[in-house]
């Protein structure tokens, strides 16, 4: 666990690198960087994510952001909010919903903003994740993004914290 003083100077130090460990696309590039890729395929606009969306992401797209986040299955679960027992089901159909993939990719753009925060970090940026944070009243930032609006509320604390803006 990440001392206070640590957490401070990883925030301080902490600028928006380039790697992207899930190949994931952050959505406000999505607009201005043609030819990006998420989940490791090319996506070439916002608009060929949103096809992507619509169509229900491969069940092997979910598999990669786990391998990527090293977090659990159960809170990969809880996370985009798909009960295991559906999760299974899905592994055996291929694809998930045209829902379940908005939520995972909300799910993977909060992650990707974590991990560079913490300048690549993995191990880093899912602690922080998974621990309250004072900047959201105490919670957990894996919690909030379940919805669209906590995600954004984490996205806009990420950014606070990136810029030196503590709170």
């Amino acid at each position: 666990m990440l001392t206070t003083k640590a957490k401070t100077l990883s925030l301080h130090k902490a600028r928006a690198a380039k790697t992207k460990p899930c190949g994931l696309v952050k959505v406000q590039e999505v607009a201005s960087s043609p030819g990006l890729r998420i989940f490791g395929r090319r996506a070439g606009s916002a608009g060929e994510i949103v096809r992507q969306v619509r169509a229900g992401f491969p069940f092997s797209r979910l598999v990669s952001f786990q391998k990527a986040s090293l977090l659990s299955w159960g809170t990969i679960a809880h996370l985009v909010a798909i009960p295991q027992r559906t999760l299974t089901r899905r592994q055996t159909e291929g694809r998930l919903t045209p829902e379940e993939s908005d939520r995972v990719l909300r799910a993977s753009r909060v992650f990707d903003l974590a991990v560079d925060l913490f300048e690549g970090d993995v191990s880093a940026a899912r602690q922080w994740l998974q621990e309250p944070q004072p900047g959201l009243g105490g919670e957990v930032p894996l919690e909030f993004v379940s919805t669209e609006v906590g995600a954004r509320e984490v996205e806009n604390l990420i950014a606070r914290l990136e810029h030196g803006v503590i709170a």
